[in-house]
Parts: C-alpha cells; sequence; structure tokens
C-alpha cells in the first residue's frame, strides 16, 4: 500500500516539476523542490489549518492561513468548473472564502 501511494506522489512530483520547467522556465532542481513544497503543503491543509507565503500576481508577498480540510470548509456544491492544474486552491481561514495562488508562486510554508 506504502508503495502505491510512494508511486503516486512520485509521479504527481515529476508532473508538477516538469510543469514548472515548460511554463516557467525553472531548473530542474529548483523545480523538484518548489513541486515537493506544493505537494506537502497540500497534505499539511487537508489535516490542519497551514500557514504558508506566496507572490501576488502584482509581485506582492501574501501571508495566507488556508486548509483544505473538510470538516473546517462550508460544503459546497458541484461545479462545472474547468479544472486548472496550475493554481492551488484554498479555504482562507481568515476571510472565511475560497482563495487560489499560483503554484510555481509559493514562497514558503510555516508549521504552526
Amino acid at each position: 500500500m506504502a508503495q502505491i501511494e510512494f508511486r503516486r506522489t512520485s509521479r504527481e512530483v515529476m508532473n508538477l516539476a516538469w510543469q514548472f520547467i515548460k511554463k516557467n522556465g525553472m531548473s530542474l532542481s529548483a523545480a523538484l523542490k518548489m513541486a515537493w513544497q506544493n505537494i506537502k503543503l497540500r497534505a499539511a491543509m487537508q489535516q490542519r489549518i497551514c500557514k504558508f507565503y506566496f507572490q501576488k500576481v502584482d509581485g506582492s508577498i501574501r501571508e495566507a492561513y488556508g486548509t483544505l480540510k473538510e470538516s473546517l470548509v462550508p460544503a459546497t456544491l458541484g461545479s462545472d468548473r474547468k479544472r486548472n492544474d496550475t493554481v492551488q486552491t484554498f479555504f482562507d481561514t481568515e476571510k472565511g472564502e475560497w482563495r487560489c495562488f499560483k503554484k510555481a508562486n509559493l514562497v514558503s510554508v510555516v508549521t504552526i
């Protein structure tokens, strides 16, 4: 079971890293680090509220407290929105609304 999970995670990391290389011109090393950081953040947000920083489109750095834990987010109805693999959606616990950021713009994750 753990082997299957590792393979799935490894595949996901590599796909995300190649996306960073193609769309953002990152080196393989930087892309892999960024991909792992994004995967770890998403996994942590599924368990608890996380504090993290990302660069907004205007260049400013934003501090966010977000989660994906089902017991902490409001119920959502099905949506016809097209899936976008370049952004990470999260429930902003300070604003009480859904937000997103470009995965390539993740700056840091703080463990609380």
